[in-house]
C-alpha cells in the first residue's frame, strides 16, 4: 500500500521556545525521560510550552511489540527499577511547579508486578514534597491482566486512572497484538471499583482501518465499564516500519465522535486529529472532588 500524504490539518508547534528549551533542560538534569519524547508526539512544543510534560518512568524500551508504537522494544533482559527516579521526579515537579503530574509508563512484562511498585513510590514522592492542590494522574499498562496492581496504584491516591485501549477490538490482533481488549476493559473496570471517586480514562487512535460504527461501539463499551475521560486522535505512522496509516481522517469525523461521546455521557472527551493522551490533560482538574 502507497504511503498517504499528511494533509493540512495535521501540522503541529515545534520545538525551540525557551520554555520547551528549560523543561528539556531539566530532564537531562535528572536523567528523566517523557513518552512526549520517546513516542514522537506531535504536541511537544504546545505543551512543553504550557509547562507539562508526561513523565515516563521504568525506562525507555518497552516489552510489548505493538506495531503503532515508537518506543524501543526488545526480548533482552531490562534493566531493574531505578530506586531514584520516583525521588527524581518529584523534584522536578516541585522545580516546574506543576500543577497536574501525568506518569506513564512503558510496559514491563518482566517484573513480576508490572511495575506498580514504582507508580506507588512516584505517586507517595510527589505527594510527599508538592503542594497539596498538585493533581496526579497516571496512565498505566494493564499489568498482564493482574488486578491486584491495579488496586496497589489506586490505593496510592492517584487523581485519575488512565489505561488505553489504543484501537477497537477487530484490530488488535494486527495492531497489538500482545494485549487483549478485555483485559483492558477490566482494567478500566477495575479501577473504578477500587476507588468510584477516581476519574477513569481511556484513549485510542484512527485512521488504522476502523469505522465509523466500530468507534461508536467502542465509547459505548467504555463508557459501559464507567470510564470518564475518552481521547481520540490521528494515528501517524512513526517509522515506514510500523503498522501503515489506512487513512487520514477527516477533523469534521472527529467533531462527530466527540459528540457522540458527549451525549453519552462522558465528562469530556478530547478528539482531534492531534490529540493524543496527555493532550490538555489538566482539563480533568475541573472534576476532581477532593479539593
Amino acid at each position: 500500500m502507497d504511503r498517504l500524504r499528511k494533509p493540512a490539518w495535521l501540522k503541529s508547534e515545534k520545538l525551540g521556545a525557551r520554555k520547551a528549551q528549560e523543561i528539556i533542560h531539566c530532564l537531562r538534569k535528572y536523567n528523566l525521560h517523557t513518552v512526549c519524547e520517546g513516542a514522537k508526539c506531535p504536541n511537544q512544543g504546545e505543551c512543553f510550552e504550557r509547562g507539562t510534560a508526561t513523565f515516563m518512568i521504568l525506562g525507555e524500551v518497552c516489552t510489548r511489540n505493538c506495531r503503532f508504537c515508537a518506543v524501543p522494544k526488545t526480548k533482552n533482559e531490562l534493566l531493574p527499577p531505578d530506586e531514584k527516579e520516583p525521588a527524581a521526579i518529584a523534584s522536578l515537579c516541585r522545580d516546574l511547579n506543576l500543577k497536574h503530574i501525568v506518569i506513564t509508563t512503558v510496559t514491563r512484562d518482566d517484573l513480576a508486578d508490572g511495575g506498580a511498585s514504582q507508580f506507588v513510590q512516584t505517586i507517595e514522592a510527589i505527594r510527599k514534597v508538592c503542594k497539596a492542590e498538585v493533581t496526579i494522574e497516571i496512565l498505566t499498562s494493564d499489568f498482564n491482566g493482574d488486578l491486584e496492581q491495579v488496586d496497589k496504584v489506586i490505593a496510592a491516591g492517584p487523581d485519575v486512572f488512565n489505561h488505553n485501549v489504543e484501537t477497537i477490538p477487530r484490530l488488535y490482533s494486527e495492531v497489538r497484538p500482545m494485549a487483549d481488549f478485555q483485559r483492558s476493559l477490566q482494567v478500566l473496570k477495575r479501577a473504578k471499583q477500587a476507588a468510584p471517586g477516581i476519574l477513569t480514562k481511556s484513549g485510542f487512535m484512527a485512521g488504522l482501518g476502523e469505522s465509523k460504527e466500530e468507534v461508536v461501539s467502542l465509547l459505548k463499551q467504555l463508557r459501559a465499564n464507567d470510564v470518564d475521560i475518552v481521547t481520540i486522535g490521528q494515528y501517524m505512522a512513526p517509522s515506514c516500519h510500523h503498522y501503515p496509516v489506512q487513512e487520514y481522517v477527516h477533523p469534521d469525523i472527529f467533531d462527530f465522535y466527540r459528540r457522540e461521546g458527549e451525549n453519552m455521557g462522558f465528562k469530556f472527551v478530547e478528539s482531534a486529529p492531534l490529540v493524543r493522551s496527555s493532550f490538555h490533560a489538566e482539563k480533568a482538574r475541573n472534576f476532581i472532588t477532593r479539593f
